[in-house]
């Protein structure tokens, strides 16, 4: 029986958390998308949407789930003892981070794993190579993925140290306005009752969107940053009081991406804009248990 995938381009609402996932396909050097939010509200209908998608136009990416129960040698790879004991030899058996190369690594409830296990993730993530070492053997091989994380944050946090190494975090919620929830109920109504139907009916709109990305991806390099930008984002991240300089490195990125997806020639103003909550929220200072206070974003993009 045929598994049919609610098509990306028809969920209802979600714009940001399309968007950010959008751009970490048009530059994998974002790092990833952190989505948060509470049950229901379309995370992972979303990732295994855009995989869908792109393997529907033609695409080589698909979407690798990481299991929740799995180990270290499961995800980075391990000695083959099958064939250690039938031939005698030592080799490597390749793991979910060999699989994920050059795809889309979607890793569920990311909050409930391990912080090692994460930091293994992330290791690769931002290197784009993964190297096992393991009784003797030394081996590398090429891990370049789009990493998606999703999470409940009722059932727990991931610690500052992780948050800030995916390059974008969105906050998602159920929709509050009532013509779109009506549309979200009509429109998974019309998929239960014809899947192949309606997923065929979404095959222009799919393709449209392809044809950006990919047009997007090609032109990156071409896209312009001019100085005035790079104080502006220098302020922004000053004024935020970030750690680090990595915000800096990810907002010039991602609004590359998006001036790109916009079919623009040069990043502006209004790029960082609407980026900003998405690079910065998760990497404010806050006391123990206290709650993020995104008011000083909005302040300072209101500026822009």
């Amino acid at each position: 029986m045929n598994k049919y995938i609610f098509p990306f381009v028809e969920i209802e609402g979600q714009n940001d958390l399309k968007l950010a996932i959008i751009l970490n396909i048009i530059d994998e050097t974002i790092s990833g998308v952190l989505i948060r939010g509470e049950k229901g509200t379309g995370k992972s209908t979303a990732v295994r949407g855009i995989g869908d998608m792109i393997s529907r136009c033609g695409g080589a990416k698909k979407v690798v789930e990481l299991p929740m129960n799995a180990t270290e040698d499961r995800i980075v790879g391990s000695i083959d003892i099958e064939k250690v004991l039938k031939d005698g030899e030592k080799s490597f058996q390749p793991g979910i981070l060999y699989e994920a190369d050059n795809n889309i690594l979607y890793i569920d409830e990311v909050n409930l794993l391990d912080d090692y296990i994460v930091d293994l993730i992330l290791d690769a993530s931002a290197m784009g190579v993964n190297t096992v070492e393991r009784d003797g053997i030394s081996k590398s091989h090429s891990s370049k993925f789009v990493l998606v994380g999703t999470m409940n944050p009722e059932e727990g946090e991931l610690r500052p140290q992780l948050l800030d190494r995916f390059g974008l975090m969105v906050e998602v919620y159920s929709e509050k306005d009532r013509e779109t929830r009506k549309r979200i109920i009509e429109k998974r109504m019309e998929f239960d009752s014809n899947q192949e139907l309606f997923i065929n009916n979404a095959r222009s709109k799919e393709e449209e969107l392809y044809k950006k990305i990919i047009d997007a991806k090609s032109n990156l390099s071409n896209i312009k940053v001019d100085e005035d930008i790079l104080d502006l984002v220098v302020n922004i991240s000053v004024d935020l009081e970030v750690d680090g300089h990595r915000s800096d490195i990810t907002i010039i990125r991602a609004a590359r991406a998006y001036a790109a997806f916009l079919g623009e020639d040069r990043v502006n103003a209004s790029h960082l804009k609407k980026l900003m909550p998405m690079v910065y929220s998760h990497r404010l200072r806050k006391r123990p248990f206290e709650e993020i206070n995104t008011d000083r974003i909005t302040e300072i993009s209101e500026s822009l």
